[in-house]
């Protein structure tokens, strides 16, 4: 009983996550315009999923206590690539998609790094 209900609490999490940008990617979408999304808090929020992801793949955390991670990083990053199309160029778009794949690495190149990224 206890594993069947843990199960539907982590698909329903991964549900609700799966959905939770869905409206603002449509909306921005249907407007054709990244009007009232700021850039700053958007690579704000990417950077903070991102380090969060990569700890727990570093410290051999299970999958599913973080497996929500990846699908909020791809819904902001469609978000991101929505700002600089619809402000009519995506190729400023490319330093900061570099500087987030490239972090990726980083934070692990020495374990003190990592956790310094997690510290308050």
């Amino acid at each position: 009983m206890e594993a069947a209900l843990l199960g539907l609490c982590n698909w329903s999490t991964l549900g609700v996550c799966a959905a939770l940008k869905l409206p603002q990617i449509s909306a921005v979408l249907a407007a054709r315009s990244a009007r009232g999304l700021s850039l700053p808090s958007l690579l704000l929020e990417l950077a903070g999923f991102l380090v969060f992801l990569r700890y727990q793949c570093y410290y051999g955390y299970p999958p599913l206590t973080y497996l929500e991670y990846p699908i909020l990083i791809t819904q902001d990053v469609i978000l991101l690539l929505c700002i600089f199309h619809f402000n009519g160029n995506v190729k400023q778009a490319t330093p900061y998609i570099a500087v987030l794949v490239s972090s990726w690495f980083v934070l692990t190149l020495q374990k003190w790094i990592i956790d310094l990224a997690m510290q308050e």
